[in-house]
């Protein structure tokens, strides 16, 4: 005998064979809070440990994570009247490595800045990353805008790879900034 299964079970399990295919280990989509950031990051911790991950692969990937989403949590606040639209993606490559990617609306203006930014880390060596880590780490408090900008330069140091970043548009005033990170 033969049952039929809801379009919507159909639907849920393609996108679990999706995420098993592109080894995602992590993913949300939706609003971010710093209480579904802690949340998330202890699965993510937890997860990670049970597939007997080692402890600084752990704390890196837990790093990245808390960064850029505390980055996507901190610009919607700064920016109430753009969209909270934020993906969350934990993954691993071929390789074995570990993949944190994020992704949120953003003004084009505030995109094309971090665009600049991204594409100017991932042009440094890891010697100079250290050396810019150090030196921003001696700016005087007031030059720092509310922000000691140590975040993106320390997962970039942590990096197996250069920074990868994508500015997507998506009107005349707003466009879909999404960052990758290789650990």
């Amino acid at each position: 005998m033969s049952t039929l299964i809801p379009a919507a079970a159909l639907d849920l399990f393609a996108l679990r064979e999706n995420f098993d295919h592109e080894r995602i280990l992590l993913c949300f989509n939706g609003p971010i809070t710093s209480a579904l950031i802690e949340e998330i990051g202890n699965a993510l911790r937890s997860h990670l440990r049970v597939l007997k991950e080692s402890p600084s692969a752990v704390t890196d990937v837990f790093s990245a994570y808390v960064e850029m989403t505390q980055n996507i949590r901190r610009y919607v606040e700064q920016k109430p009247h753009i969209q909270d639209a934020s993906v969350i993606v934990v993954s691993r490559d071929g390789q074995g490595r570990h993949m944190v990617s994020a992704g949120n609306t953003v003004e084009v203006a505030d995109g094309e800045r971090l665009v600049a930014r991204i594409h100017e880390l991932a042009a440094l060596s890891k010697e100079q990353l250290k050396a810019l880590y150090k030196t921003q780490l001696r700016r005087p408090r007031e030059e720092l805008e509310g922000s000691a900008g140590l975040g993106f330069i320390d997962i970039a140091r942590k990096a197996a790879e250069p920074l990868h970043c994508t500015l997507r548009p998506l009107d005349s005033d707003r466009a879909f900034f999404t960052l990758r990170v290789t650990l």
